[in-house]
């Protein structure tokens, strides 16, 4: 049958975890508790039934050395007293045989095929005058048809039994009831590290604060505060991510303010073209057309930098010399006043690199525009391929010291090239691009000036 909508749903699987471990912790120290009183119960009811067992067979053994040949009849005892003696008589086989006074004693069937020898001895509960009795029938002597009745009081017995039962049943509630407290206490500091994670988790999703932490206690490396140390660790990577993220967007928004204003600006301009010379509109509309690619070419970077991560379908085996030449020739026809040299060992022709061709054509494009576009006119930009390494260097200003660590920032621009085209996200691109295919990008000062960009990446084929 299904549950009806609405109705929350009910069971011991929706109890929270603290109750379920409670529970579950308690029923084990209960169960164990009432097992071992139930044990200790049946083994003091077994030893004190085993003690009066005994006393009866010593009785039986006394009665028949001290009255050997007496006919049947009762011998001794008066059963209703406890400090009197054992009662004992002998009863025969026959029934014709019984004497002519009362037995203090019942005589059974079972009685009399004890004294014939055809049932074995027994032992029988009963009560006389009111009080209880245990008895034991078993044969007296060899040769004679007849058997020994000998019966005791059993009171004390019953009730060390029944104190036995109080006893236990005591320990039992009492097991139960501290198993409960002990299961919730337990529950309670064990799960204490899970309700200030779930606290925690709850307070993010409600605040959208990232900055959060779990307070994690010292000197304890369980499972738990192990879960709640990775919880930090994922929270600073969220935070971080969130940082990157509106720095990209705030970054992204100032560099975007300035080429849509004169955009803005121009067809504002042109939407006057009749007021303007012929010459007029032609610069306008070089320089519309001109801020139009910039935005195209920055909205393309940044949706490539907020991808952060390849197209692992299109990942194949380029060869990397081929493309190397391929990207020079390129960076020759777009920067026809830079001269490009271009060295490859005989130990790197043939080695290829797993990666999306046109993501390492990018990196390429990127590395020799910046060291193009930084190169005085007339100096060189030298390509180097070597079997797992990538350089290139020109012999522009170099790099300053304080702007080294930042060069693959994202929109960051030295001084030195505030007045170059660009919109300072090219180097951030080709780190990226490098990083997704399993290489790194370093920048260093090159020996005798200029910048040297070095690619370290692994290579496959005949010569990696």
């Amino acid at each position: 049958m299904t549950r009806p909508a609405g109705r929350p749903a009910t069971g011991p699987a929706h109890l929270p975890l603290r109750t379920r471990l409670a529970l579950l912790a308690c029923a084990t120290v209960a169960l164990i508790t009432v097992g071992v009183c139930t044990a200790a119960y049946a083994v003091i009811r077994y030893e004190l039934g085993h003690q009066l067992d005994l006393q009866l067979t010593q009785a039986a053994t006394l009665a028949t050395q001290q009255n050997r040949g007496e006919p049947p009849g009762v011998l001794s005892g008066e059963c209703r007293y406890l400090a009197a003696p054992a009662c004992a008589q002998l009863v025969p086989a026959d029934a014709a045989d019984d004497p002519s006074g009362a037995y203090l004693l019942p005589v059974s069937d079972t009685a009399r095929e004890v004294a014939a020898g055809t049932h074995a001895p027994y032992y029988t509960d009963l009560t006389l005058h009111g009080h209880p009795v245990r008895m034991l029938t078993t044969p007296y002597t060899a040769g004679e048809d007849k058997a020994l009745q000998v019966a005791l009081r059993s009171d004390t017995t019953a009730k060390g039994v029944r104190q036995a039962t109080w006893l236990f049943a005591a320990i039992s509630v009492a097991g139960v009831a501290l198993a409960a407290l002990g299961g919730n206490w337990m529950a309670r500091r064990g799960l204490a590290p899970v309700a200030r994670l779930t606290a925690t988790a709850e307070r993010i999703a409600a605040t959208r604060d990232a900055r959060t932490r779990i307070d994690l206690p010292s000197g304890r490396r369980d499972e738990v505060t192990r879960l709640a140390a990775s919880f930090n660790t994922m929270l600073a990577e969220l935070e971080d991510s969130v940082a990157a993220r509106r720095r990209l967007v705030a970054d992204a928004s100032h560099e975007l303010r300035t080429p849509l204003t004169a955009l803005r600006t121009n067809a504002e301009l042109l939407a006057r073209a009749d007021r303007l010379t012929p010459a007029q509109r032609d610069r306008a509309s070089t320089a519309l057309g001109r801020q139009i690619h910039e935005v195209t070419s920055l909205v393309n970077d940044l949706i490539e930098l907020a991808r952060d991560e390849e197209p692992t379908p299109l990942v194949e085996e380029v060869p990397l010399a081929p493309l190397v030449a391929h990207a020079v020739e390129t960076a020759r026809a777009h920067w026809p006043g830079v001269p490009f040299t271009l060295t490859v060992t005989p130990e790197a022709t043939s080695t290829t690199l797993p990666g999306v061709p046109s993501r390492l054509s990018r990196l390429l494009a990127n590395l020799l525009g910046n060291a193009a576009k930084f190169s005085p006119p007339g100096s060189t930009v030298e390509i180097t391929l070597l079997v797992g390494e990538l350089t290139v260097r020109d012999h522009g200003p170099g790099i300053a010291p304080e702007d080294l660590p930042h060069v693959f920032d994202r929109f960051y621009r030295a001084e030195a090239s505030r007045a170059l085209p660009g919109s300072g996200l090219g180097l951030a691109m080709a780190r990226q691009i490098a990083e997704a295919h399993g290489a790194r990008l370093s920048a260093e000062r090159a020996p005798g000036g200029g910048a040297l960009f070095r690619l370290v990446f692994a290579v496959t084929g005949p010569d990696a």
